[in-house]
């Protein structure tokens, strides 16, 4: 009998978490999540009771709001933890014939990187080169283009 309580207790406790997790994840209507200003301001209020239901429905079925990751000046991180990112892999969009202390990259992965220092660096001219964006020994980032015998630093910009 020493042994029922403690058992009790513990299935008891194993039941109520996911009952608990599973409450946190419920969808809360647009009207309860919103102030009237702002349910106003983004023209809800002109929705007819039926059509507020629909899309309630709709936005309970699709999904968290995923929010991004700023730094103190409110520009993006993207990634926000220290473990170490894997190379990107991709293709300068366009012509690249080197950095010219300013260079900025926009790949055809849709990332755009900025040169982060002011060096220069001739490469031979190409059109849409290789690209592999990986992280220094000093956590920075370094561009290594196709055609071109230096790396340079660069940070994403987007």
């Amino acid at each position: 009998m020493r042994l029922a309580r403690p058992l009790l207790l513990l299935l008891s406790v194993a039941l109520a978490v996911p009952l608990g997790a599973f409450a946190a994840d419920q969808y809360v209507p647009l009207q309860q999540r919103m102030t009237p200003e702002e349910f106003k301001a983004a023209g809800l209020d002109k929705l007819s009771a039926n059509e507020l239901k629909n899309l309630d429905n709709w936005l309970s079925g699709h999904g968290k709001v995923v929010t991004k990751v700023v730094d103190q000046e409110g520009k993006p991180v993207f990634y926000p933890t220290s473990e170490k990112a894997g190379p990107v892999q991709a293709h300068v969009q366009g012509s690249f014939t080197g950095f010219s202390g300013h260079t900025q990259l926009t790949l055809d992965n849709g990332q755009v990187w900025q040169q982060a220092d002011s060096t220069q660096v001739s490469c031979l001219s190409s059109q849409n080169p290789k690209v592999i964006v990986r992280r220094s020994l000093m956590g920075n980032w370094m561009a290594a283009v196709d055609g071109c015998n230096d790396t340079a630093p660069i940070t994403r910009v987007k």
